[in-house]
């Protein structure tokens, strides 16, 4: 009987405020789905450096005939010798170094035309002009600075360049999507905030003589409030789902379109999306919930 009496209270609830009810619904669902987009952003982004920090390169450029203007390489060319000595240093840094590979420089001149097909400057660039190099996979990326210290400014040596410098103007980007959505987030949250109050005030104003009558036959303070909160927590629900349904709609969509345009990211899968998705009903309903309860201490005064 109890629960029967909170449900078509919930009802007479939404009904008589349709309109700040709607509100209420879309502005928690736009705030829960830019939350989920800002963690899945993260978990994007955490998933990509998985990807490509483990297939990226260190990079030991040797100097070449073209560079006798650069001060690394005032000598000349690098000699024979001097690329074994890297190599022999390379060899005693295991286990950092998992393997290298050398590349010449008609093997670079190669790689540059595949990679570059329509470049005006092979018209101009021979294969002389690039420098042979020492491409070397690291077991941890990250340890970079070892191999950088080691080897820049060796007799011979051009620079050594990391690969994982490329992509964090990617991954920087990426981020700042995230903090984006976080600062939009939170401001949409406050909105919602402010109108799960301003539902709440209304409805209990406009019951006041019902719950004045409950007061009067000795019904507690739960039992009073317990049909605002769970007005309110009901279209937290219904903003939730609908936050749900965008995220499952911007997976698909990735997934089905924007996947087979930009073959050089590495999405997150289905399981991320339906991992957030629990997250964000827990949250809108707790959110919704905790304002109508303190709401309601404050208001709700018969």
């Amino acid at each position: 009987m109890r629960a029967q009496f909170v449900l078509s209270e919930i009802g007479v609830g939404l009904r008589r405020n349709l309109t700040m009810t709607i509100a209420v619904v879309v502005s928690v669902a736009l705030s829960l789905a830019l939350a989920g987009a800002s963690l899945l952003v993260r978990d994007q982004v955490n998933s990509m450096k998985d990807y490509w920090y483990d297939k990226v390169e260190v990079s030991v450029y040797f100097c070449a005939k073209a560079d006798h203007n650069s001060p690394q390489c005032a000598a000349g060319a690098a000699t024979d010798d001097q690329i074994q000595q890297v190599k022999a240093e390379l060899d005693k840094m295991t286990p950092l170094v998992q393997s290298a590979t050398f590349e010449t420089p008609q093997e670079a001149y190669q790689h540059f035309k595949e990679s570059n097909p329509d470049n005006p400057l092979l018209a101009a660039v021979g294969a002389d002009a690039l420098p042979a190099s020492w491409r070397i996979k690291l077991s941890d990326p990250t340890k970079y600075d070892v191999i950088q210290s080691r080897f820049a400014g060796k007799p011979g040596v051009k620079s050594v360049e990391d690969q994982r410098k490329i992509l964090e103007n990617l991954f920087g980007l990426l981020r700042g999507l995230q903090t984006a959505a976080f600062v939009i987030m939170a401001l949409m949250l406050c909105v919602a905030l402010l109108l799960i109050v301003n539902t709440v005030r209304v409805s209990a104003f406009s019951r006041r003589r019902e719950t004045g009558i409950m007061r009067l036959v000795g019904a507690s303070n739960f039992y009073v409030q317990m049909p605002f909160i769970a007005e309110a927590a009901f279209s937290a629900l219904l903003g939730a789902t609908l936050a749900s349904l965008l995220l499952l709609g911007g997976h698909f969509f990735i997934q089905g379109w924007l996947a087979k345009k930009v073959l050089f990211i590495h999405f997150i899968g289905l399981s991320s999306v339906l991992a957030v998705i629990p997250l964000l009903v827990v949250v809108g309903m707790a959110m919704a919930g905790i304002a109508a309860f303190f709401t309601l201490r404050k208001y709700l005064k018969v």
